[in-house]
């Protein structure tokens, strides 16, 4: 039986691959999606790769120094530390010993006036026979404060002869004198004394000078 046309287009595919070529053929008007989003996906990594050049690591030489230069400001800080400590402790012994040698400095200027007053005391009965044995007690007693002050290094400043010191010297008076050098010492009219090489009272003298 001979097919109808309509029956026998049908059959051929011919509506069909008609409205198929229609689905797929692009409207021209129509952006390319497509397209466009592989294009901008090449452009991200050409803009990557150019940020990966831009920012490159730092070679193996580089951070060799840089590690080095990281060591070496450790260390001048460990050294100054240790300098600090080191002048910190030493500040700190030097004052304990300070304290340890000058403990006695205000005990020992309470101490001289007795001192002063057993030596006049020896000087006024000296060659009176009635109070020797008074003298000699005093003598002893005087012998025995020396000998103590002398274990705790208090010594007496006696310069009678001597170039007139200020540093250990306070000049009460000056007296014409040629048989001497100008500025000696040709009196003491108090002594003084010293703490462990440190003055605690200055001697009272009477200094020469040269006659007009």
């Amino acid at each position: 039986m001979p097919l109808r046309e309509g029956e026998a287009l049908r059959q051929t595919g011919f509506f069909s691959n008609k409205w198929s070529a229609r689905v797929t053929e692009q409207d021209p008007d129509q952006p390319e999606v497509g397209h466009e989003g592989e294009q901008s996906e090449a452009e991200q990594s050409v803009e990557a790769g150019e940020v990966e050049g831009e920012a490159e690591e730092p070679s193996l030489a580089d951070v060799v120094n840089q590690l080095q230069d990281d060591v070496l400001v450790a260390k001048e800080a460990s050294l100054r530390a240790q300098a600090d400590a080191q002048n910190v402790k030493r500040r700190a012994e030097q004052d304990v010993e300070k304290a340890r040698k000058f403990a006695l400095e205000q005990f020992a200027k309470e101490l001289l006036p007795v001192v002063d007053n057993l030596e006049r005391a020896l000087e006024a009965a000296s060659g009176d026979d009635a109070i020797k044995p008074i003298a000699e007690g005093v003598e002893l007693t005087l012998k025995s404060f020396f000998d103590a002050m002398k274990k705790f290094h208090i010594e007496a400043v006696d310069p009678v002869g001597e170039p007139f010191d200020p540093q250990f010297h306070q000049a009460m008076s000056m007296v014409e004198n040629n048989e001497v050098e100008p500025n000696t010492v040709t009196m003491v009219m108090q002594k003084g004394y010293t703490l462990n090489a440190r003055l605690v009272r200055p001697a009272m003298v009477v200094v020469s000078k040269t006659a007009d």
